[in-house]
């Protein structure tokens, strides 16, 4: 086996769903020797998401396969004094113990900081929550529709004026929030390698919600005029905005901010005559009408298809898009040429390209995507590599520990 920047180390996930185990997944991504628990008969409900009404349907369990890679499985009653036992003997050989098991479920399994550290100081014990480590929201249960996106204020900025908020898509909030529970990880790594010391890592998904809308958060905390701002936001500025082509398809301009910008976008448009029009005739004129700029435009844009303004818009070197379709992403040549999704390396993979995660590092080989573990595919093997033989191995099954 090739020789990864985290290989010989030892990764427990005792979590569910999503952003958790992805920071798992990345970890077992560049070699980490990383073991998936999962309650005996049930399993993680990760592994149903592919089935939701609201998911495409493609034959695969393709989200199980994306998030739950290169790890190995082991089913284990944690109610049971043997999977107790079981998992504490893990914890004290591994590396990275990472949980978002509710805290009074913690509590009540006694998986808690202060009571798995004991068995093992020098390990990183990886805590996700909804809402924060401590306060009067430490126990609510919460998913990225709630916490991430509801609570944190997010899905009240993102819709339409006069419109009602908008739901959020699956993962949405927990893979960014699993690619922070990472960073936490490797940070805790490198204190351990310089000071021999383990320690505990959180963050919860209100907090990386909150950093999400921290362009506007930081403002209302630092006493923004919230009102004048949301009047403002009601109509955007008509060089950041949407516009339908003629294919139906739609644009965005983003950050056309100054004269010279401004000329080349509206030369590309060919309507350099609407900077002659007095409501327009200064960019504080522009922005205070708005409005009415935006309905000089739309027609102009719907003249087109949008490939034909994609072309336009690239001869001036303006700074437009196309809105993408997801459909789109299987043959998306960018995608593909820099490796943001790719074929696994397992023969047996039932999904045809994975979506990675947006960690590249150039000098740190990343392990293909091999098959996420069947339910409790490598009970046996783990065990007896705790040291149980295979009479007792049998008995823990046949007693449903594991």
């Amino acid at each position: 086996m090739a020789d990864y920047l985290f290989s010989g180390l030892k990764v427990i996930d005792c979590a569910t769903v999503i952003a958790a185990p992805v920071a798992a997944m990345m970890l077992g991504d560049f070699g980490a020797d990383v073991i998936k628990i999962e309650q005996p008969g049930e399993g993680d409900m990760l592994r149903l998401l592919s089935d939701l009404p609201q998911a495409p349907k493609a034959g695969s369990d393709w989200f199980w396969q994306m998030d739950g890679r290169n790890k190995r499985g082991l089913t284990l009653d944690l109610k049971s004094d043997e999977g107790q036992e079981i998992l504490r003997k893990l914890v004290a050989e591994c590396d990275v113990f990472i949980t978002n098991q509710p805290y009074k479920v913690r509590e009540t399994l006694k998986l808690t900081f202060e009571d798995l550290q004991p068995l093992n100081p020098k390990m990183i014990y990886a805590s996700l929550t909804a809402y924060g480590e401590k306060g009067p929201e430490r126990d609510r249960k919460g998913f990225d529709q709630l916490a991430y996106w509801a609570r944190s204020g997010l899905m009240d900025l993102m819709r339409e004026r006069g419109t009602r908020p908008t739901q959020g898509l699956a993962g949405m909030g927990d893979h960014p929030t699993g690619v922070a529970i990472y960073a936490g990880i490797v940070t805790a790594l490198l204190q351990r390698e310089r000071t021999g010391v383990g320690g505990m890592v959180h963050t919860s998904l209100l907090a990386n919600g909150l950093w999400s809308v921290a362009g506007v958060a930081q403002g209302a905390m630092a006493g923004g005029d919230m009102e004048t701002y949301r009047n403002n936001a009601k109509v955007y500025s008509s060089m950041f905005n949407v516009y339908e082509c003629a294919d139906g398809r739609w644009l965005q301009f983003n950050m056309v901010r100054n004269e010279e910008l401004l000329s080349l976008a509206f030369a590309a448009m060919d309507v350099l005559h609407l900077l002659t029009d007095p409501r327009f005739s200064s960019l504080e004129l522009m922005y205070e009408n708005r409005g009415a700029m935006i309905d000089e435009l739309k027609p102009v844009i719907l003249s087109k298809a949008s490939e034909e303004w994609l072309a336009k818009f690239a001869e001036f070197d303006v700074p437009v898009n196309r809105i993408a379709l997801v459909e789109e992403t299987p043959r998306d040549e960018q995608i593909l040429l820099n490796e943001m999704a790719v074929e696994p390396k397992d023969p047996d993979h039932p999904v045809p390209r994975i979506i990675n995660h947006p960690v590249k590092i150039t000098s740190v080989p990343q392990v293909g995507p091999m098959r996420a573990p069947e339910l409790g595919e490598h009970n046996a093997e783990i065990l007896a590599e705790l040291g149980y033989d295979e009479a007792t191995i049998a008995k823990l099954i046949a007693d449903g520990v594991v």
